[in-house]
């Protein structure tokens, strides 16, 4: 996995409005967890970038006023209108110790229903993952080849080596699903070939009841 560095820098006061005023400058408000302390730090907003708005796990070497350390991004907090960065959480990880982490997923193949009209569905676009730092890869391939209408990638059908998925294991992570139109289309098809079946019973029922008639007719003369 390919490892961001990000320069801090520590801050003398905490609170709303400290933050605010580090957010004015370009910077974002950030912690360090799984040390002795939490290190409360900010850095600047464009250091994100490689970090936050990919489809790749990273690690993170922190520089904080020269105190280095390895961890990885555990959280982040967006403005719900401008989405901008407001708040990161790290974690300081060690080669022998364990870790939960988020891994961006990626389709790999054509699904046999897409080929037929089906549409792919993407479910989740990352996957829980808890194993030591080594083996953390920076992007989880999920092959969707097989996949025909109606069937699904589940979280149970992953296997990875030195990794154990947390997600529970019937959640689907891809699935290939009859579109709407081509549904309705199929419905109209299916309710067009039912008619000449039901009607053909009711023709039989009426055939004897005209019949009726025209022997009582022929039973006068």
């Amino acid at each position: 996995m390919k490892t961001i560095e990000i320069i801090g820098y520590r801050r003398a006061n905490l609170g709303k409005t400290d933050s605010q005023a580090i957010r004015e400058e370009g910077n974002v408000p950030c912690v360090l967890y799984g040390g002795k302390d939490q290190v409360h730090f900010y850095a600047p907003m464009i250091l994100f970038r490689d970090l936050v708005y990919t489809n790749e796990a990273h690690f993170v070497h922190l520089n904080i006023e020269g105190e280095e350390s390895q961890a990885i991004l555990q959280e982040v907090q967006f403005h719900p209108v401008s989405e901008i960065l407001l708040h990161a959480d790290f974690l300081k990880i060690s080669e022998d110790r364990k870790i939960k982490m988020q891994v961006p997923i990626r389709l790999v193949g054509t699904p046999a229903g897409v080929s037929k009209g089906g549409t792919l569905v993407r479910k989740r676009a990352a996957l829980k993952v808890y194993g030591f730092a080594k083996d953390m890869p920076d992007h989880i391939d999920v092959n969707v080849a097989d996949l025909d209408f109606h069937h699904a990638v589940k979280v149970g059908d992953m296997k990875i080596e030195g990794l154990e998925f947390l997600d529970p294991k019937a959640a689907a992570i891809a699935a290939v699903e009859v579109p709407r139109a081509a549904k309705l289309a199929a419905d109209e098809a299916a309710a067009a070939a039912a008619a000449p079946a039901a009607a053909a019973p009711a023709a039989a029922k009426a055939a004897p009841a005209a019949a009726a008639p025209a022997a009582k007719a022929a039973g006068k003369k």
